[in-house]
């Protein structure tokens, strides 16, 4: 009896057009992009598309090929909603059979999707979310994140505050309560001598802040100097409305968490107030970012935000990983590559750090411009403060 090779469909129609075998297309590499584009972090999820897209069209030559392979990007819409993240993310890894997933904008989404990473066997690559839970006690083998977590937040601003009294507001969900929490364990953890007298949370949509304000004033007004007041808020930005109600009387300063560029430009009046902040465009001087700017400035008559940048981080891990890795469908060899993978990014290098998978990063402490040239001229480099200045625990129990 002759045994006969079945040969697939796609060898058959090689042959019988004439083609060599060796010269059949490679499969395409898919990378989905799950982002919360419509809901209250719109504008978040949009300028992370738009640096993850621009992110892989400098890395690849504008080719969109990762070792002579095709790169497909499928993008999908979460709307900020943790169950739709999960069901989205099933999607990608089952149906549109993906290589690698990145996502996603809302904290609370992006925790949702973690075991699902871990059921499909499959590489997650978190940005923009910051909640630590993602890298602690949330996180699995299959967790990548180029986004900075919630205590680099809380150690950047820590870093710039030696003494005193300090007061947070934030929003009375996981982002805010997580910044919170995070930013008392920075305090201790960077030998800062100043004390949190009062923490304030207010609903995410809040736009009455008179309340607010006025049981953080009672708080600090006494307290040792200097008196800060922390603001961590996503989205439209509470500052300007306390900055109204004059907490100077009382001897208290703003300390806001850095922004998108159109709330930032809202806080032209406060020049000389200070805070820290994940990038802002003229900061980092290196090759990628001058790309990053002056074609982000020739096709969107702006320069790149916070969270262009955080795309294209992601980007960048993606292309480093696929190529390191030499191929997207073993997830295996990407844990072993992006495991202390270095990568470049419009902020400088990165790296993942072996036990978490947390990129460590630079921060940068601001002051708000005096004299300020155009509409984005807003802040001045106080210093870069360098991941080694960073001391992010490990809290996976890994």
């Amino acid at each position: 009896m002759i045994k006969m090779n079945i040969l697939p469909a796609a060898m058959l129609a090689a042959f019988a057009a004439g083609m060599p075998l060796g010269a059949m297309a490679a499969p395409d590499l898919k990378v989905a992009l799950i982002a919360g584009k419509t809901g209250v972090l719109e504008a978040y999820a949009k300028e992370t598309e738009t640096g993850f897209m621009m992110g892989l069209e400098y890395l690849t030559g504008g080719k969109m090929e990762i070792n002579g392979r095709k790169l497909k990007v499928i993008v999908k819409d979460d709307q900020s909603k943790p169950d739709m993240g999960r069901t989205l993310l099933a999607e990608a890894y089952g149906d549109d059979k993906v290589d690698i997933a990145v996502g996603t904008t809302s904290s609370g989404s992006a925790i949702a999707m973690l075991p699902v990473a871990a059921e499909y066997k499959k590489v997650l690559i978190v940005e923009p979310a910051v909640a630590d839970a993602i890298t602690g006690d949330k996180w699995n083998r299959y967790v990548f994140r180029t986004a900075r977590s919630s205590m680099q937040d809380a150690l950047a601003a820590a870093a710039t505050l030696k003494n005193g009294s300090v007061a947070f507001l934030a929003q009375d969900y996981a982002f805010g309560k997580d910044a919170i929490k995070a930013g008392k364990e920075a305090l201790a953890a960077t030998g800062s001598k100043a004390k949190v007298v009062h923490e304030e949370y207010a609903p995410q949509t809040a736009t009455d802040f008179t309340a607010s304000a006025q049981r953080i004033f009672a708080a600090l007004k006494d307290k040792p100097q200097p008196r800060v007041l922390g603001i961590v808020w996503a989205g439209p930005n509470p500052m300007n409305k306390i900055a109204d109600m004059k907490p100077e009387r009382y001897g208290i300063a703003l300390a806001p968490g850095g922004n998108i560029l159109p709330v930032m430009k809202t806080w032209r009046a406060y020049a000389g107030t200070e805070g820290t902040i994940y990038y802002y465009y003229d900061f980092p001087k290196n090759k990628m970012n001058d790309w990053l700017v002056a074609e982000h400035k020739k096709r969107y008559k702006a320069p790149p935000d916070m969270f262009t940048a955080g795309g294209f981080a992601a980007a960048s891990a993606v292309v480093t990983a696929l190529t390191k890795s030499g191929g997207g469908s073993d997830t295996e060899k990407l844990i072993a590559t992006m495991e202390g993978m270095e990568f470049d990014t419009p902020k400088g290098k990165m790296s993942f750090r072996k036990q978490d998978h947390q990129a460590m990063q630079s921060m940068y402490h601001f002051r708000i411009k005096k004299t300020q040239g155009d509409e984005w001229d807003l802040l001045e480099l106080v210093r870069e403060i360098p991941a080694s200045e960073l001391p992010v625990p490990v809290r996976n129990k890994r």
